[in-house]
């Protein structure tokens, strides 16, 4: 009976003390184990998350210039590739760009965001290089935000060849909705 007269949330028993009692220090407590009295100890320096590759480009105009002439992209723009792209061009892209990239998404159509979003079917959209694209998915430009976070590396160049081979191409009306200009090793049969 020595061993009941708790409450009911706590018995009067512990089984496995040393574990029921942690020794451990909460997240933001203070901990004497460390000179800064620290528990939440900071990564050490140049730790990157996993599955993660760092951007060595800085949101400026001569780090946007530099990504296109160093930056290129690995894809090859087959019917995969333009897939992939229009998927996460619907998804991430068209709300703004619309559809056929014309920068009349819906949006700005519906009244919801007043600044008209930058064509990408214009001669200026063509004469980006791959990369300076690149460089603007992943930290936006002028209005646009970043999308770095939000778009897997290779996605951004899945959507770069969409924008490319199916929209900059002017082929909206074919039935996959992919196109075929410009797409290496495609049999159009």
């Amino acid at each position: 009976f020595a061993g009941c007269d708790r409450n009911r949330n706590n018995p009067g028993w512990d089984y496995f003390p040393d574990m029921f009692y942690s020794k451990a220090y909460e997240t933001y407590d203070p901990n004497p184990n460390f000179a800064d009295s620290s528990t939440m100890r900071v990564p050490v320096e140049g730790t990157i998350p996993r599955d993660f590759t760092p951007f060595g480009y800085s949101k400026d105009p001569d780090d946007r210039i530099r990504a296109g002439e160093e930056l290129h992209s690995p894809l090859v723009a087959d019917l995969e590739v333009l897939e992939r792209g229009k998927h996460e061009f619907t998804t991430f892209c068209s709300g703004c760009h619309g559809d056929k990239g014309d920068g009349n998404g819906y949006l700005h159509s519906s009244g919801l965001y007043i600044v008209v979003p930058r064509s990408l079917i214009s001669e200026t959209a063509i004469n980006l290089k791959d990369g300076e694209i690149y460089h603007t998915i992943t930290l936006g430009f002028g209005s646009m935000g970043a999308h770095g976070s939000q778009i897997r590396p290779e996605d951004r160049w899945n959507i770069i060849a969409y924008i490319r081979h199916v929209l900059q191409a002017g082929e909206h009306n074919d039935t996959t909705g992919t196109g075929s200009a410009g797409v290496a090793g495609q049999n159009q049969n």
